[in-house]
């Protein structure tokens, strides 16, 4: 009678473990099948949109990596700046400054001015109480004339020759630029380096031009026929 109870209780014991494990996988299936359509759906996307994200970050990660940043406004490394000096040094160095342009202007006038002191084109000659304004001649012996005329007038004893023209010694040697010459009256020259002639008639000859008188009135009569003193100034 015992025995018979002993299996009957196993049985039920069984047949109730039996009944609960149904009811867990029948209860586990029935919340599964009862989650809605739409949140598996948003589920499976979202699992399939972090999945695209991830690949996406992946390559956006590889692209980066592999090409770099050209617009990148971080400082130069040691090594770059120091190079980026010193071509800037450089060009510093290779470009001359310009002077200021004032100063340029204020140092052509004076130029010009030096210059127009330097060129002479008019000198005087006078012979007793008659003067007579000659144009010069552009030479380096009217440059070294003009010298000495600078710090004196230069006067010269002049001998007639001839009966056309009055020679004297200057006293010294000029430069020459001889060239052979054909005279007229109120003709100016250097012969011979050292001798200026004036002539109131022609001669042919191997000449240094010096200049010539502008107005011949009154140039024989104050020449004459004998010796003169002929003094030879500026202004």
């Amino acid at each position: 009678m015992r025995a018979n109870f002993l299996q009957l209780l196993f049985c039920v014991i069984v047949i109730a473990i039996f009944l609960f494990g149904c009811s867990g996988i029948e209860n586990g299936s029935n919340t599964e099948a009862f989650i809605p359509p739409s949140s598996k759906a948003t589920q499976a996307a979202d699992n399939g949109h972090s999945s695209d994200m991830g690949s996406d970050t992946e390559d956006f990660v590889a692209n980066n990596e592999s090409t770099p940043n050209q617009t990148d406004n971080s400082p130069l490394d040691g090594e770059e700046s120091s190079t980026l000096l010193n071509n800037s040094d450089s060009s510093n160095l290779s470009q001359p400054k310009m002077p200021e342009e004032s100063n340029l202007s204020e140092s052509q006038a004076n130029d010009n001015s030096a210059t127009e002191e330097s060129i002479v084109e008019k000198m005087t000659l006078q012979i007793g109480n008659s003067s007579f304004t000659v144009t010069l001649e552009s030479n380096a012996a009217v440059e070294a004339l003009v010298d000495m005329m600078r710090e004196a007038p230069v006067v010269i004893q002049m001998s007639d020759y001839s009966g056309f023209e009055k020679v004297g010694s200057l006293g010294t040697s000029l430069p020459t630029s001889n060239s052979q010459t054909t005279t007229k009256p109120g003709d100016i020259v250097l012969y011979n380096g050292n001798q200026i002639v004036i002539f109131y008639g022609s001669n042919s000859w191997s000449y240094t031009r010096l200049g010539k008188i502008d107005d011949l009135s009154g140039w024989e009569d104050a020449l004459g026929s004998s010796d003169v003193t002929v003094t030879f100034s500026l202004g």
